[in-house]
């Protein structure tokens, strides 16, 4: 049974962290190779359940003294039917490994919460496509119908939320919304955007937000931003609007370098970690109602160390 499906403790006031990035960490500073960037292909064997024990164990310790709870990301990014079956995953395969990624997250919530340190279960959901770039774009029909198989199978888990990240343009995300409702399941959706602040199908950030609580009757629990530096959105966010007070979570690049020159990298930019632990900080007075923090590409847990040194200051 999930825990906290029915009341989510990162809805508090309080501070709740979350993990970096995790595939580009294994990938660059562990040199663990991720067959199509998927860090589910891990949990086919022991010795890869160790190394994601030891990756959240990591930031475990640095949420423990500072913040009031973690918000568990299960290594899910790319279980989806299209990217699973192009690094040979069947099905029924899948469906395992996600049911798997459920469990080691809840042998590492027995080892870590405490009455006054709750733990949620997410479960990560990425785009169909290429995180980076819309082109293939999908019908929120379609989009409802494509995700609504892993949903469904997460809904059956003890997890008590799905969390879409890197959403690129909107049909895409409403589906999921959609899909997620019809199975009575939180969920948190995290847009990423261009050095433009805007998603990169061109919309608003604003637009996105607003138009998708209006079509989902405000379904979504809070919105994020992932997969992009401060710089890259500050000058967009307004601490009064309705829209902005709806992103309640962050999960910034290290790197400011666009999407476009991050893919052609061959190596990790880890950015200026004392820097990006002061943006963080400086967008509490910008998104007033920001209280999940974490990080994506180029992030590890040191980087996490200097963001929660600053945000509680």
């Amino acid at each position: 049974m999930a825990k906290y499906r029915t009341s989510l403790p990162q809805l508090t006031a309080s501070t709740f962290m979350t993990d970096g990035g995790l595939e580009t960490d294994l990938i660059f500073n562990h040199g663990i190779n991720l067959p199509e960037f998927a860090a589910f292909d891990l949990l086919k064997n022991e010795e890869g359940k160790e190394v994601l024990r030891k990756y959240f164990m990591d930031y475990l310790d640095i949420s423990k003294k500072r913040c009031s709870g973690f918000v568990l990301e299960a290594p899910t990014y790319r279980a989806n039917p299209d990217w699973a079956l192009k690094i040979g995953y069947s099905l029924e395969s899948l469906n395992d490994m996600t049911r798997i990624a459920v469990q080691e997250l809840e042998k590492i919530r027995e080892n870590y919460e405490s009455e006054g340190f709750k733990i949620a279960i997410s479960v990560c959901l990425g785009p169909r496509g290429d995180g980076y770039s819309p082109d293939d774009k999908m019908s929120i029909e379609t989009a409802e119908e494509y995700h609504s198989y892993q949903i469904k199978l997460v809904a059956d888990t003890n997890a008590d939320l799905v969390s879409a990240l890197t959403m690129n343009y909107n049909e895409e995300a409403i589906g999921i919304v959609k899909a997620a409702k019809n199975n009575n399941i939180p969920v948190v959706i995290s847009y990423t955007v261009e050095t433009d602040g805007k998603l990169p199908s061109g919309q608003s950030l604003e637009e996105a937000i607003t138009s998708l609580d209006k079509i989902t009757d405000n379904y979504v629990s809070y919105y994020m931003i992932n997969c992009a530096h401060p710089d890259h959105f500050v000058d967009i966010l307004n601490p009064d609007s309705t829209w902005t007070k709806r992103i309640k979570g962050l999960r910034a690049n290290a790197s400011n370098k666009s999407h476009a020159e991050l893919d052609e990298s061959e190596t990790i930019d880890v950015g200026d970690k004392e820097q990006l632990a002061r943006k963080y900080q400086e967008l509490k007075t910008l998104l007033p109602n920001l209280s999940v923090i974490g990080g994506c590409c180029g992030t590890d847990h040191t980087h996490m160390n200097e963001i929660c040194k600053a945000w509680f200051d």
